[in-house]
């Protein structure tokens, strides 16, 4: 008999793309519910403990009205939410994050998956601080730039709006600029970091897309520290990754160089460092926040967990 997946949430944008992705896999089979019984907590909760593996597509409050639902039954959990990403007795479902993780996540009953922003920063800085290239004290800073489907339904129905012209937006709109982004915890957490870093996350006019820039002041570095010192340190760590690409050093930048659509449609996240003569270096990254930043990394957990391939079904 094939694995039971329910996706709770599957009509929200991330359960949408991880049922579309996952529409022609045939070693899974999908428990669905009728759209009239959507939100029947009765009706979820059925299908939540006939799931083998159940991905939460759902706010947190919900989600954690669903992981309770299922405590004591053998049902296990991908939550997509931030209720759960740095709680105790769950594991943080980002495979590339150290050597461990996967058998972590293989082993694991309740899975976090993580946020899209805090998966590009965290594989930017936890090898650097693992290899003494930074330390946990830095003080670091992003500017990141995010296609408005990672706001969800409202912010997709917002610019999307004909009326709030924010379609033909010719710049991008920086926000959550005096409160703590929901996405700091684990990103404190899983880079290794003593305290927060100072988050300017932007929306862009296009639905999906993602950059994440970290720009290293020599300060922050060990004297002498290289781009290529930097560069090797990434390649040690992500050479033998599927979903992980290093931009060799050296590549020509141009103005589409570091478009933050280039990974759209994947589960790819591509890594720049680009040194400066002064001796400071900017770090990038660029994903889909709906494909590597959501669905697509909820996929690799599932393969882990189910014990596949882990890049089965998975556009690269």
């Amino acid at each position: 008999m094939r694995p039971q997946v329910y996706i709770d949430g599957h009509v929200g944008t991330t359960g949408l793309r991880i049922r579309e992705w996952l529409a022609n896999r045939r070693d899974v089979e999908i428990i669905s519910l009728a759209a009239e019984q959507r939100k029947s907590e009765a009706a979820r909760r059925e299908c939540l403990l006939a799931a083998d593996i159940a991905v939460l597509c759902l706010p947190n409050e919900a989600s954690q009205q669903a992981a309770d639902w299922v405590t004591d039954s053998p049902t296990r959990l991908i939550d997509a939410s931030t209720a759960h990403r740095v709680a105790d007795g769950w594991v943080y479902g980002l495979p590339e994050l150290q050597p461990e993780q996967r058998d972590a996540i293989r082993a694991a009953k309740r899975v976090a998956n993580p946020g899209c922003y805090a998966s590009a920063f965290v594989l930017l800085i936890r090898p650097l601080i693992d290899a003494g290239v930074l330390t946990s004290q830095a003080g670091l800073s992003i500017h990141a730039l995010s296609g408005y489907s990672g706001g969800g339904r409202a912010l997709i129905d917002k610019w999307e709006d004909p009326q709030s012209g924010l379609g033909g937006l010719p710049y991008e709109a920086p926000y959550a600029l005096s409160s703590r982004h929901k996405h700091i915890p684990e990103m404190v957490c899983y880079a290794g970091l003593d305290h927060d870093p100072q988050f300017v996350p932007a929306v862009g006019p296009f639905r999906c897309g993602m950059r994440v820039e970290v720009p290293l002041h020599a300060s922050l570095l060990p004297p002498g520290t290289t781009g290529r010192a930097v560069w090797e340190v990434f390649h040690r760590r992500y050479q033998d990754e599927p979903f992980v690409r290093l931009v060799p050093q050296g590549a020509t930048i141009g103005e589409r160089s570091l478009n933050p659509q280039a990974c759209n449609d994947t589960n790819r996240l591509e890594l720049h460092v680009l040194p400066h003569p002064s001796g400071h270096i900017l770090l990038v990254a660029t994903l889909d926040n709906l494909g590597k930043g959501a669905c697509g990394v909820a996929i690799q957990n599932l393969n882990l967990m189910l014990g596949v391939a882990e890049t089965t079904g998975l556009p690269v």
